[in-house]
């Protein structure tokens, strides 16, 4: 509790700073109400500063502070990020991952605490305060590892990945065996037509060229052998006469 009392006051220091970088009269307002304790208060003007200027970090940062006294860790986290998004100085940049590192703490999301007072070390390696939340993060993680249940979940999770990729490979399998079935059936059809070139090929009716060209024979012969017979006939209908000589 001591260690986060006194690190109470170097918010407060910050908030006091800011007063006189700020132009607009609600950013003064709200460091007053926060250090009334007045918080709704305060997060109230906080917000009307951050809507003036968005592009800032010290409207958002402080805002986030102001919730977070409140016991609204969830909406803290929101404010903090956008302030992490919008800081420009390594200064901000400490103070914001510091407290990103504090509601990361009393969410019991110890392995993200750890990073978060890293990255706020990394922007400021002196400051005691940071150090001391970092190794104790460190050693909450500690005493309490990640669940079995989220390992569960994991493998489950990974479980399904495998399902899905041992789909994607049966998939892909039926694919490479359905398309090398078409290439058989289109050879066979290839195979097929090249052995039925230079047959007779069936013409309308079911009748084939050549089989029409045999019957046209076969009538021109008839034609001709009855010919030959009526022709024979009139021969001997009309014997010749031979005359003699006298």
């Amino acid at each position: 509790m001591k260690k986060i009392a006194l690190y109470s006051l170097l918010l407060i220091s910050f908030l006091a700073k800011a007063q006189n970088k700020e132009k607009d009269k609600n950013l003064p307002k709200g460091n007053e109400a926060f250090l009334e304790k007045k918080y709704a208060e305060a997060e109230a003007e906080y917000r009307v500063s951050e809507s003036k200027s968005p592009k800032k970090a010290i409207a958002p940062y402080n805002l986030g502070n102001s919730v977070y006294r409140q016991n609204q860790n969830e909406e803290a986290k929101h404010h903090y990020a956008k302030a992490l998004k919008n800081a420009k100085t390594r200064t901000e940049k400490h103070l914001v991952f510091h407290n990103i590192g504090n509601t990361l703490m009393k969410s019991k999301d110890y392995s993200g605490a750890v990073e978060a007072y890293k990255n706020a070390l990394r922007n400021n390696p002196a400051d005691e305060q940071t150090r001391y939340n970092y190794a104790l993060a460190k050693k909450f993680l500690k005493d309490n590892p990640p669940k079995k249940d989220d390992d569960k979940s994991k493998d489950k999770k990974n479980q399904k990945e495998d399902e899905k990729k041992n789909k994607d490979n049966q998939d892909d399998k039926n694919k490479d065996k359905n398309q090398d079935q078409k290439g058989q059936n289109d050879k066979d059809k290839k195979d097929n037509k090249d052995k039925n070139q230079g047959k007779p090929q069936p013409q309308p009716g079911g009748v084939s060229k050549q089989r029409l060209q045999n019957l046209l024979d076969a009538v021109n012969n008839e034609e001709k052998k009855v010919q030959d017979k009526v022709n024979k006939q009139k021969v001997h209908a009309n014997p010749k006469k031979t005359e003699k000589d006298w």
